[in-house]
């Protein structure tokens, strides 16, 4: 059954408040104003993208017949807050703990990748939904909002794929890496080539590109 506990769901609103600030603050830096400005837009990003990350762990998990439990990490979150004022987020603040006797390689990989497959599919949807409120952004506030929040919701979401599937400890690219190398190339490579664009040409530059295909 599909169910969270009391304790899963305060770990889960725990990280999703600190991993906002986090973000606000790798954008904008510590100005107060330009934090509390940024808040709301990033929140809605994080919030779909960190949130969806690890209920995609948990329902995987729940299909192969497995108890899973989001469980807050607090070393992660202070890692986090110190990363935010270097410009980036070290995004682990928790981890689904999926409770097994045994478990294959192969299964664990699924249970792993699941994570960062949600956040590169959210993050084409803001990207798409972005793409197609953009020619009518500049003639109302609100879906200029709705604009800036899917540019956002890209950047952070491509940015949560990439990261947690690099091979490093406990993130997921070791899990899937273990399962299938060849898996674990494609979708890196996907998900490091939309961070790139990203941070590179940005999301707003990426939304004028697609609207002039």
């Amino acid at each position: 059954m599909f169910e969270f506990s009391r304790n899963e769901i305060r770990d889960l609103l725990i990280a999703f408040v600190v991993l906002s600030i986090c973000f606000a603050i790798s954008n904008v830096g510590t100005d107060p104003f330009g934090i509390a400005s940024i808040l709301p837009i990033v929140m809605i990003g994080v919030g779909a993208g960190f949130l969806l990350h690890e209920i995609g762990h948990k329902f995987v998990s729940i299909k192969y017949g497995y108890w899973a439990e989001f469980k807050l990490w607090p070393l992660g979150l202070v890692i986090a807050l110190v990363t935010a004022f270097l410009g980036f987020v070290f995004a682990a603040p928790g981890a689904v703990n999926t409770y097994a006797d045994h478990m294959t390689d192969e299964i664990n990989g699924r249970i792993a990748i699941a994570g960062p497959m949600t956040n590169m599919a959210l993050a084409l949807i803001f990207i798409a939904i972005a793409a197609l409120t953009y020619p009518f952004s500049l003639h109302s506030q609100i879906i200029h909002l709705v604009y800036l929040t899917c540019a956002v919701g890209y950047s952070v979401n491509s940015y949560l794929a990439a990261f947690n599937l690099l091979p490093f400890a406990t993130l997921d690219g070791t899990k899937v890496m273990k399962w299938n190398v060849l898996i674990w190339i494609l979708v890196f490579a996907i998900a490091a080539v939309m961070t790139l664009l990203s941070m590179t040409i940005g999301a707003e530059n990426m939304v004028g590109l697609i609207i002039g295909m």
